[in-house]
C-alpha cells in the first residue's frame, strides 16, 4: 500500500518537473503576454481614456467627447481627412497594380532574371526612410536641385513642385511608393512561384495564350497576397509621417498635411495631447475596421 502511494507521489511530481506540467505553456507565453500587456494593450487603453480629457503635461480635466467633437469643427484636420484618403488610395492602388505587372513579367523567366529584378526593386526598401527623403529633398530643391535643373532646360522656369499646392501631394506620393513597392514585388514572385506548373501545362495544352494564364491563373490564385498586400499598405500607409515632415512640414498652406502629421503637430507642438489621443483612436479603429476583412478571410482557409 506505502509503496503504491510513494509510486503516485514520484509520477506526480515527474509530472511537474517535466513538459507536462500544466503551467509550462503560461511560462512559455509569460514573456510574450508581458510585454503584450505593457506595450500594446496599455497605450491602447490609455490612449482612448487619454481622447476623454482635455490635458497638458501639467493637468487633465475631463471633456467626454468634446475633443472629438473639436476634431470634427476643424478645417485643418477634415483637410487632414481627405489628404490621408487620397494618400492611402494612390499608395495601394499604384503598389498592387505595378507589383502584379512585374511579378506577372518575370515570375517564369530564368532564375538569374529573377533574381536581379528583386534586388533591384528590393534595394530602395534597404534604405531608410529618412535617408530617401533627404535625397529627394535635394533633388527637388527649387534652387539648385537637380530635378528643378532638367525641368527648367524644358523650358519650365521657378518650378518648385514641394511648394506647389497641386503638387505636392502627387510627389510624396511617387516617393513613398518608390520606397514601398519593392516588398510588394517579391511577395507576388514568391506567391507566384509556388503555383503548381500543372495548371499551366494544362492551360498550354488548351491553347491559352499568356494573358489568359495570367487573368484566369496568376491573379485569381494570388488573391491572399492581394489582401494581405492591400491590408498591409493602408495600415502602413496611415502611419507614415517621416516623408512628410522632411519633404513639406505639411505646407504648403496644409496640402500636405495627414492624420499622423495632425496628431505629432497636436501632441509635440501645441501640446494639446487629448486631441492628439483622439486622433489616435480614430486612426486605430479604421485600422482595426480595414483589418476584419483580412482575418475573415484566413478564418475562411482554415
Amino acid at each position: 500500500m506505502e509503496n503504491s502511494i510513494d509510486l503516485k507521489k514520484e509520477k506526480t511530481k515527474k509530472k511537474y518537473r517535466g513538459i507536462e506540467n500544466p503551467w509550462s505553456g503560461y511560462l512559455f507565453i509569460a514573456p510574450q503576454l508581458i510585454l503584450f500587456l505593457l506595450f500594446i494593450l496599455y497605450p491602447v487603453i490609455e490612449g482612448f481614456r487619454m481622447s476623454l480629457f482635455q490635458s497638458n503635461y501639467v493637468s487633465e480635466t475631463f471633456v467626454g467627447l468634446d475633443n472629438y467633437i473639436y476634431l470634427f469643427k476643424d478645417p485643418v484636420f477634415l483637410k487632414s481627412i481627405a489628404n490621408t484618403i487620397f494618400f492611402v488610395v494612390a499608395i495601394v492602388a499604384l503598389t498592387i497594380a505595378f507589383g502584379l505587372f512585374v511579378a506577372t513579367a518575370v515570375f517564369d523567366k530564368s532564375a538569374k532574371y529573377v533574381s536581379f529584378i528583386r534586388g533591384s526593386f528590393y534595394l530602395p526598401v534597404m534604405v531608410s526612410m529618412v535617408v530617401m527623403s533627404m535625397v529627394w529633398n535635394f533633388l527637388l530643391n527649387p534652387a539648385n536641385g537637380l530635378i528643378a535643373y532638367l525641368l527648367g532646360n524644358l523650358g519650365f522656369e521657378n518650378v518648385n513642385l514641394l511648394g506647389d499646392k497641386f503638387w505636392v501631394m502627387p510627389v510624396i506620393i511617387f516617393v513613398t511608393f518608390v520606397g514601398n513597392v519593392g516588398q510588394a514585388i517579391i511577395l507576388y514572385i514568391a506567391s507566384m512561384i509556388g503555383i503548381p506548373a500543372d495548371y499551366f501545362e494544362a492551360a498550354e495544352i488548351d491553347g491559352a495564350t499568356r494573358w489568359q494564364r495570367i487573368t484566369k491563373i496568376l491573379i485569381p490564385l494570388v488573391k491572399p497576397t492581394t489582401l494581405y498586400l492591400t491590408v498591409i499598405n493602408i495600415i502602413a500607409v496611415l502611419k507614415i509621417f517621416v516623408v512628410i515632415q522632411l519633404l513639406t512640414g505639411g505646407g504648403p498652406n496644409n496640402s500636405s498635411v495627414t492624420m499622423m502629421y495632425y496628431l505629432y503637430q497636436n501632441a509635440f507642438v501645441y501640446n494639446n495631447t487629448g486631441i492628439a489621443a483622439a486622433v489616435g483612436v480614430l486612426m486605430f479603429i479604421v485600422a482595426l475596421l480595414l483589418s476584419l476583412p483580412q482575418f475573415k478571410t484566413f478564418g475562411k482557409q482554415k
